[in-house]
């Protein structure tokens, strides 16, 4: 009797992972988005204690880096154990080395591979295939996955093959457009699978393994003579591939009634026109055949499976003889190459074959998961109707320099007419993507009902642009591409009418649901007219609830999410609405139940009060208003040309419509200082407003400021003249009083985490909380202030302490970081000490996205034009990277010494530059000095004649000492990029790192890292890290000669500022460990007080302070400062349990829980203990020995 069918509802990273477990009895992996989640599943299930094919649970193994994953999947396979990784874009690339020696030994195994962009002019997270082309070379076969049902399917195919041809395997699929799409698919029969598994081949696996019982000798050196044949000697397992992949397939076809072979065609029996691609564009391209093929044309579509060996056979055995033009599609760019790797590979088998075709073309698509849609694949099918069709085309952009792309076309739809399509416009970290992903798996699995569902993003952590894309419907949904002719919106956050074209392309008598903090007179007020218009022209209903008010009244905060999803429920009745409360409160309990019972009750409360909603009436009138959409922009700086034409419609969702010339003189990928002062986003419910009567001046606000969006100034009695009516001053205090004080607030640019109220020390807070739109005409105040009163720093020592370092200018300011971002404050600070002649090496994670996301730069300038210069190169080389600033800065410094000196010599040099000379060499090392010459020596060397003159007025911006900075996460410093840190501490050279330390991958979804202690939980870290944090303090202090400190900024301000002046006064390395709260430890109170977490965090012994400053020991000095106060133990477990990584672990492994939180406790005090004794050592030379 036949099985029943299965179907679950996931996305293709989950798809993947599930066959590939079933394989795998080790997985050595390394985190990288977006293939991230796949090593994550496999390491819940083992976690969980899922039974793969032999009965036991997956050993997992989370390397320092995607090369050692890499290697230690090498050593595993040599040892006979069936292995997999899971990578993508730089990890694949990392890999590759040991890829060519995997595939040189015939080791079977399987590489999943979310495929994405490379890193080239900016980083990328998204998909094309850029990295597995990269790959295509080493020895590897590669099969292709075009949807999240196929990620399934073929994940076994690529696992039996291996086995059977001994040649590894790459499968991949389309990073995040499948990675990430949810589908409801048909699970894969496991005993089925099972049975196809080729035992001899097992068994001979098993064999060839490495045993000293039996002792052979591999990966030996072979020269001239004999390497040459040996290459040649694997051709036959090759020539294998094509057949057993094939006949896996039919044997999976078979199975699942879903036809597969290394080459599908789809289209016309007779065609004339061939699009041949691979990947998730295929199924686009399936819909436009059909599409075309109804109005007459003859199209088809061939779909790559088996990529390598490219099989000539596979393919020309599905190209009909009808055929007369091919294009060829690739998601990848090759600069300098003749065409992309799948068109030449095609164009090389058919100019060969079929010499009858009139034209075999190629170009280019998608890259970095650009949307590809039915339009532009139409645009592919006319141009081969041409006379001559344009070869090395590009489609889905506008190429006006070098004109090479297809003509645009209007947008399309071929989704099915029965299917609901529904868009939600929300704001990262409200839950909106979370609830939809529950609304698509509560669809799919409590109905028969199909679904998919897609999420796009903007860079900006939480608090970023999020839409979800959802469709429902009776029949399989293939539509690989965003919603534009919703049935629904959803808007989630207010501000967003003015941003965005939300209601565009939305269906007639559709429907719009808006989060409003305002009733229904006061919303239409609000609208803007063409969103009015579309409204009344349309017929769409439209219905507010105060989403954000019953959150704050449950005492969920800012998060919406689960009303809204009730409502849509309710409003669009998709399914029943009862049936849709009973699976909202199931995967509430599913999703929150490790955070706790009250949590659990606070979201069942928000699923009942869902139907809070009003319908508004929509006046037939509003039909007359103008529909264009404009973007509305707050009160701001003056716009440069950049903000007006690149960074304005990127902002607004419309980077997709400017052409290749808006990059001309940008092509290196080069942004402007200081972009982000323009985007205002607007994006809190609340912020703060400042109470003069009660203020004491202490600055404390600014200091901690994850945003610098809270300031002091001093105003002369003139400038606090000109400040609107009603806008308070107090005099300032001390040596100020002269000035007038106030402290203010960028309404527009907070995002209300609410840390400056927290840390206000007055009795009566001088900072309290209002809401947003009660705020908004502060914005005036606040750029008047900046642009026109400006930073009086000089009037004070910014050094000296806290309160006066905030009157210096922040250089970094309104990044993208999440509300109360634990590190940021840190990099604030570090800008207003040494800004002005600061470079900044960021290794790749959080720091670097929110530091740098095009279009929005953070690190601005100052009135003189100075500021940061800022760049990333990769994640696994920030240290060299830094160091390479640096050097390359002092070697142009060094020829400036030189020429300095040849000048002294030459009698045409005046007198006065040479004793600014003499006094620039003496005194190259201090910032300070060399600034002050700099004023003086430039007028002279810009006059002098002489060519020494001459060259140094070319060089004259290296005069100044440059301030080197090299920052980044723990999973760079403690891992991938520890080898090259440790190198670069090891140099003496004089470069500052600063670790911002949230002891797990933060960017990547909060994997564990060296950095995360015993006990917590973390992805790759399901039950509890088993080992004891790094301590990558002691042993840069082990060199001796490397200042080393660590600090928390809410634990002890002044101890922060100490360490940064005495790192950047350090004539060598120094490295400044900061712990940074991070929203992936799951702070039950939240990152609305990360500065009270630091604080608790050194007061329990969780975190320590110390600095070991070598110049110390010179002057018989103690190197070594325990800025800790002996802890209160008492406190500890308090604190941990209040962090949902640690308090999870007791409820999902309680036996387990208390002995580890022992050890976690153990662990402090033993660290505590190891910096006491360090501190009390006698470091006197009274004993006559010297010191090295």
């Amino acid at each position: 009797m036949a099985k029943e069918k299965k179907f679950i509802t996931c996305d293709g990273n989950y798809a993947a992972a599930h066959v590939s477990y079933l394989f795998s009895e080790l997985a050595a992996i390394y985190p990288i988005t977006p293939s991230s989640t796949m090593a994550e599943y496999v390491d819940e299930w083992a976690s969980a204690g899922k039974k793969n094919f032999w009965g036991e649970t997956v050993k997992v193994v989370e390397m320092q880096s995607e090369g050692g994953a890499a290697g230690a999947v090498h050593g595993a396979l040599q040892a006979g154990s069936l292995t997999t990784t899971y990578t993508a874009s730089q990890g694949l690339l990392l890999m590759i080395p040991n890829m060519y020696k995997i595939a040189g030994e015939l080791l079977p195994c399987v590489f999943h591979v979310s495929a994405r962009s490379l890193a080239a002019q900016a980083l990328s997270i998204f998909g094309d295939h850029s990295d597995v082309m990269a790959a295509r070379q080493t020895g590897f076969a590669m099969l292709a996955s075009a949807g999240v049902q196929e990620a399934m399917d073929l994940a076994a195919v690529s696992h039996l093959a291996t086995l059977k041809t001994r040649i590894p395997f790459v499968h991949f699929f389309d990073g995040f457009r499948t990675s990430h799409e949810i589908q409801k698919v048909e699970d894969i029969d496991a005993d089925a699978v099972k049975a196809m598994i080729d035992q001899k081949a097992l068994e001979d696996f098993r064999r060839r393994a490495l045993n000293p019982n039996a002792p052979v000798t591999r990966g030996t050196a072979q020269n001239p003579d004999v390497y040459f044949q040996a290459r040649e000697a694997s051709n036959p397992f090759y020539d294998a591939v094509p057949e057993v992949v094939a006949d896996y397939m039919a044997q999976v076809s078979k199975a699942t009634g879903r036809e597969y072979h290394p080459f599908d065609y789809y289209g016309a029996p007779d065609a004339e026109h061939v699009i041949i691609a691979m990947g998730s564009v295929t199924h686009t391209i399936r819909q436009t055949v059909d599409y075309l093929n109804k109005q007459g044309k003859k199209t088809g579509v061939i779909l790559v499976r088996l990529y390598r060996p490219f099989s000539p056979k596979y393919l020309l055995n599905v190209l009909p003889e009808s055929v007369k033009r091919v294009t060829v599609l690739d998601r990848t760019k090759e600069p300098g190459s003749d065409g992309e790797p799948l068109y030449l590979d095609v164009r090389n088998v058919l100019c060969k074959a079929r010499k009858n075709l009139e034209y075999v073309v190629g170009g280019r698509y998608g890259l970095s998961s650009k949307d590809v849609t039915p339009s532009q694949i139409i645009a592919v099918y006319e141009n081969m109707e041409l006379p001559e069709p344009k070869n090395g085309f590009t489609v889905g952009i506008v190429d006006d320099v070098t004109f090479l792309s297809l003509p645009q076309k209007e947008e399309i739809s071929l989704a099915d007419d029965t299917t609901f399509e529904a868009k939600f416009f929300g704001l990262g970290s409200d839950g909106t993507v979370g609830a939809n992903k529950n609304t698509i798996k509560i669809i799919g699995e409590s109905t028969d009902k199909y679904c998919q569902a897609y999420f796009s993003y903007d860079s900006k952590k939480s608090g970023g642009f999020t839409c979800s894309h959802l469709r429902f419907g009776d029949k399989p949904i293939d539509t690989p591409y965003l919603v534009t002719t919703p049935n629904f919106v959803a808007c989630h956050v207010t501000p967003y009418l003015q941003k965005y074209d939300m209601l565009r392309g939305i269906k007639e008598g559709g429907t719009f649901l808006l989060n409003s903090l305002y009733n229904a007179e006061e919303t239409k007020a609000l609208l803007p007219d063409s969103v009015k218009h579309i409204l009344a022209a349309k017929h769409i209903n439209f219905y507010i609830i105060n989403a954000t008010k019953i959150a704050r009244e449950i005492g969920l905060g800012g998060r919406t999410n689960t009303i809204l999803q009730s409502a849509f429920f309710k409003i669009a009745n998709v399914i029943p609405y009862d049936l849709a409360v009973k699976e909202m409160k199931h995967f509430i309990e599913k999703s929150y139940g490790k955070k706790g019972a009250d949590i659990v009750a606070k979201n069942n409360a928000a699923v009942d009060r869902g139907g809070e909603y009003v319908k508004v009436d929509v006046p037939a009138e509003w039909a007359k208003l103008d529909p264009t959409f404009h973007v509305v922009h707050a009160e701001r700086p003056a716009a440069t040309e950049f903000v007006t034409t690149v960074a304005d419609p990127v902002n607004a969702q419309m980077g997709d419509d400017l052409p290749v010339s808006v990059f001309v003189g940008r092509e290196d990928g080069t942004l402007p200082a200081g972009t982000a002062a323009y985007e205002k986003r607007g994006i809190a419910v609340t912020v703060p407003f400042w109470n003069a009567s009660t203020c004491i001046q202490c600055n404390q606000c600014a200091y901690v400021c994850p945003h610098a969006a809270i300031r002091p100034f001093l105003l002369t009695e003139e400038e606090a003249s000109k400040l609107p009516e009603g806008i308070e001053t107090k005099q300032a205090v001390g040596s100020l009083k002269e000035y007038r004080f106030r402290i203010q607030v960028s309404p527009l640019d907070c995002t209300g985490c609410n840390n400056c109220v927290e840390v206000c020390p007055t009795k009566e807070k001088s900072l309290v909380m209002k809401p947003l739109d009660q705020m908004v005409q502060m914005q005036g105040v606040f750029e008047y202030l900046h642009e026109k009163v400006g930073y009086k720093s000089h009037l004070v020592d910014k050094t000296q302490n806290v309160k006066n370092s905030q009157f210096s200018q922040p250089l970094f300011e309104f990044s993208g970081a999440c509300a109360g971002c634990g590190e940021t404050p840190y990099v604030r600070l570090m800008t207003q000490l040494f800004g002005d002649h600061m470079m900044v090496a960021n290794a790749t994670g959080c720091s670097s996205i929110y530091s740098g996301s095009f279009p929005s730069s953070p690190y601005t300038c100052n009135i003189e034009g100075q500021g940061p210069a800022w760049a990333n190169s990769l994640f696994e080389d920030n240290a060299e990277f830094g160091l390479g600033m640096h050097l390359g800065s002092e070697r142009m410094r060094d020829r400036i010494e030189q020429l300095m000196k040849e000048a002294m010599e030459d009698a045409s040099c005046p007198a006065e530059a040479k004793e600014l000379f003499t006094q620039w060499i003496q005194n190259r090392k201090s910032a300070a000095e060399t600034a002050a010459l700099a004023e003086k020596i430039v007028p002279l060397v810009e006059s002098c004649k002489c060519p020494q003159c001459k060259e140094i007025a070319v060089l004259k911006d290296y005069l100044v000492k440059r301030s080197q900075w090299i920052v980044g996460g723990d999973g760079w410093a403690y891992d991938i990029g520890y080898g090259g840190l440790d190198h670069v501490l090891a140099s003496g050279e004089n470069v500052n790192v600063l670790v911002l330390d949230t002891e797990v991958y933060s960017n990547t979804g909060g994997q564990s890292s060296k950095s995360t202690p015993l006990g917590a939980v973390a992805k790759f870290a399901t039950s509890g890290k088993r080992v004891r944090k790094k301590d990558l303090g002691m042993m840069a202090m082990s060199y001796g000669y490397v200042y080393v400190a660590q600090v928390a900024m809410g634990a002890n301000n002044n101890q922060l500022l100490k360490a940064m002046k005495e790192a950047e006064a350090y004539d060598g390395p120094s490295l400044i460990i900061a712990y940074s709260p991070c929203i992936n430890h799951g702070i039950k109170q939240g990152l609305t007080n990360s500065q009270q977490v630091e604080k608790e965090a050194v007061e329990c012994g969780y975190w320590h302070l110390y600095r070991y400053n070598p110049l110390l020991e010179e002057d018989g000095k103690n190197p070594f400062t325990l800025d800790s106060k002996e802890p209160n133990w008492d406190k500890f477990n308090d604190y941990i349990m209040d962090e949902i990584r640690f308090s999870s672990l007791k409820k999902a492994f309680p036996a387990e829980a208390d002995e580890l939180f022992a050890a976690t406790q153990a662990n402090a005090k033993w660290r505590y203990n190891s910096y006491r004794r360090l501190a009390s050592e006698n470091w006197s030379n009274a004993d006559g020995q010297e010191k090295a």
